[in-house]
């Protein structure tokens, strides 16, 4: 699979505040790459310099072998001919354009035919779910309606790339996850590459079939499909943005690798590598509790009725996390705790991190 968009040493900074900093990145034809970071980290920045809004600094942007920006010789192709169908998370839509007008507007730029701009456009318009309510105006649609509109006007026009900016941010819960499939089933069924932008995780897991994570810095932590970025995470700030993180904290001692500020040793494979003092980063979906057996000693600190879990906060020599557990396995397994009640404790997963990286990502 080759690559359809490339881009090599982008930096790109407004007046003092440097955003991004001779980044490289590859996104291959045909897939969903999703650009996931806290707001402010540069996402959109990078999809604008893709599209041809802005220009950086430094660096090239090849789209489709074809070198579209070139800081350095000075070369720009214009967004308008860089053949991309782009959605935002305010719809664009035009008020005073009915649903058909707003998607056949490409087609209609691009001086198609009649018939084949009708025939193409009343395709599109089905193919998104709004059949029948082409001679609607936006005002009498809804969000998601609004939003379904905009992704045809984009695919339209027969793109091979789209890139799509937060599109769903401004949906309720429900219009979101709804939406989500429609896209990745759009994607699959168009056959087009689509870079999509967004803050949410659990979008980004949903429809990418590679994701990169950006820090607040710009810099990219880690790139890999949704399996690799949650379940093995490169460093604690992939880990940490990546869901609710629980930490324990292990530190040497006599050739013994002791737990928090007590004496119990972990029993489990000891962390490799250089660092004097480590975490084992775990959700709380890996914490295992029993009330005897082995693993190690911990105290129930807050338990909270949620109806279909149980809630614990859990103390283990200093050192506190939170875990779930479904309801009706508490009731049957006898694990229904009180404030002050002891438990043992084990893991389905740890991932070892040196403490001192955990440090700078909770400074931030």
């Amino acid at each position: 699979m080759d690559d359809i968009i490339k881009i090599e040493n982008v930096s790109k900074a407004y007046d003092k505040h440097q955003v991004l900093n001779n980044l490289d990145l590859s996104i291959k034809r045909g897939e969903c790459f999703t650009l996931l970071g806290p707001s402010g980290c540069g996402k959109t920045v990078l999809l604008r310099l893709i599209a041809g809004f802005e220009v950086p600094e430094t660096g090239k942007v090849y789209i489709d072998n074809t070198l579209v920006t070139d800081a350095d010789g000075g070369d720009m192709v214009s967004a308008d001919r860089r053949g991309l169908g782009i959605v935002f998370q305010d719809y664009a839509v035009w008020p005073h354009m009915t649903v058909f007008e707003n998607v056949s507007y490409p087609l209609k730029i691009a001086k198609k035919p009649k018939e084949e701009l009708t025939a193409t456009t009343m395709r599109m318009i089905e193919m998104v779910g709004l059949k029948d309510l082409d001679k609607r105006l936006p005002s009498e649609l809804s969000g998601g309606q609004q939003q379904r509109v905009a992704l045809a006007r984009a695919l339209v026009a027969n793109s091979s790339l789209m890139l799509l900016d937060e599109p769903l941010s401004n949906l309720d819960a429900n219009l979101r996850e709804e939406m989500r499939f429609e896209i990745k089933e759009l994607q699959r069924e168009l056959n087009v590459t689509v870079l999509y932008v967004t803050h949410d995780q659990e979008i980004a897991l949903a429809i990418a079939d590679r994701v990169a994570v950006m820090d607040e810095k710009g810099n990219i932590r880690q790139i890999g499909t949704p399996y690799e970025i949650f379940e093995r995470p490169s460093d604690p700030f992939v880990f940490n943005f990546m869901g609710i993180a629980n930490y324990l904290s292990v530190r040497e001692e006599g050739g013994k690798y002791l737990v928090a500020n007590g004496n119990q040793v972990i029993p489990w494979k000891n962390p490799e590598g250089t660092a004097t003092s480590w975490v084992g980063g775990f959700r709380p979906s890996d914490v295992e509790v029993t009330r005897d057996g082995e693993g190690l000693t911990g105290v129930i600190k807050r338990a909270s009725f949620l109806g279909a879990t149980m809630h614990y906060l859990i103390d283990i020599d200093g050192d506190e996390f939170n875990t779930s557990i479904e309801t009706h396995e508490a009731v049957e397994k006898n694990l229904i705790f009180e404030e002050g009640e002891t438990c043992k404790i084990s893991f389905k997963d740890l991932l070892w991190f040196d403490a001192e990286d955990l440090k700078e990502v909770t400074k931030q």
